[in-house]
């Protein structure tokens, strides 16, 4: 008796929706003065480091993390606005309301942070058609609920997904399907690559490794010898393979930040100006999450990459940036370091 013939496994469809320049963009709906000027949500024009910029502000330079007086350099015209974490906070879950939607299980919706997230439609539940439908539907809805505007990615990996997102910003779609994932992720630079840090992507730099290409010519062999466990990961990445599920984040264990830097500091002026520079931008990640911690980590790297790490314990969670920017200075060595980091954890 011959065997039922077996069923092909089901293509996953995976969406990244991710909003458009966020913080900005609520700050520019909410205040019509602010519409059309490049615009740096957080810091200020005395110190300080951007939160988030404008499409505007972007078109002159401007970044997230950037130190405010680097930002006023590039456009001098830039208005300053401070964060509203309670008004992006209210937007985010009503972006997050339209996302349930489309899903059958909560656990298919995979939140990155107030202004991005992860969905499995591979079950269309709305019966649709298509992903990219679904996708379309999502972005329309969301313009017409929060006058924002949120770029899409859709593809059968999360992977692609996230790199898709941000390929027609803002306000745009790319859909990447199976058949074409290997090329679009061999065309693009590595530094793009989700898990791909400056400091990583300046090791691959030394390597010979820019592209998705060039990342792709290299055997297996040879990425574990220079990345480690990390090797498995980038292989597959360059071949466009990834089979990590959407599912809803673990609470976060530790959130931080950290910066490379292109000459060593030795002064201890310095120092202090770089420290409060990465704790600041720490600092902005830790309202996004919503965290609240009790350990403050600094980590210094040397340009020979030794790594020297200090951590401080409070009885009470770090409540306030004062408090935390105040107990990482207390553990800031006088060293000469390439990178230095800064994390708040449990």
């Amino acid at each position: 008796m011959a065997a039922p013939p077996t069923q092909p496994p089901t293509q996953r469809k995976v969406i990244h929706v991710d909003m458009d320049a966020f913080y900005a963009s609520v700050e520019q709906r909410d205040d019509p003065s602010l519409r059309g000027r490049p615009v740096a949500v957080g810091g200020s024009r005395a110190r300080g480091v951007v939160a988030a910029a404008s499409y505007e502000a972007r078109a002159f330079g401007v970044r997230s993390a950037m130190p405010s007086i680097t930002a006023i350099r590039k456009c001098p015209d830039l208005a300053f606005v401070p964060p509203r974490f309670d008004v992006y906070r209210e937007v985010s879950d009503r972006i997050r309301a339209i996302f349930a939607d489309y899903t059958d299980y909560t656990d298919l919706i995979e939140p990155l942070s107030l202004d991005e997230a992860y969905l499995d439609v591979t079950e269309d539940i709305r019966g649709l058609g298509t992903a990219a439908a679904i996708a379309e539907e999502i972005r329309s809805r969301i313009k017409a609920d929060t006058g924002l505007t949120a770029s899409a990615g859709v593809s059968y990996s999360k992977f692609i997904a996230k790199l898709a997102s941000d390929h027609n910003k803002p306000d745009g779609i790319c859909i990447i399907t199976p058949r074409r994932g290997a090329a679009f992720v061999q065309s693009l630079p590595v530094k793009r690559f989700h898990g791909v840090g400056p400091v990583t992507a300046q090791k691959m730099e030394r390597l010979g490794i820019l592209t998705g290409a060039d990342l792709y010519g290299q055997p297996l062999a040879f990425l574990q010898a220079h990345f480690g466990s990390y090797a498995e990961y980038l292989y597959g990445a360059a071949r466009g393979i990834d089979h990590c599920p959407v599912r809803v984040n673990r609470a976060a264990k530790s959130v931080g930040a950290e910066r490379t830097f292109e000459t060593n500091l030795t002064n201890a002026e310095d120092l202090r100006a770089a420290l409060r520079r990465v704790a600041d931008a720490a600092w902005v990640r830790i309202e996004r999450h919503g965290t609240r911690a009790r350990t403050i980590t600094l980590k210094l790297r040397h340009a020979d990459f030794r790594t020297i790490t200090r951590a401080r314990w409070s009885q009470a969670p770090v409540t306030d940036k004062l408090h935390f920017s105040r107990r990482a200075s207390t553990s800031l060595w006088r060293n000469c370091p390439y990178q230095m980091a800064c994390a708040c954890s449990g």
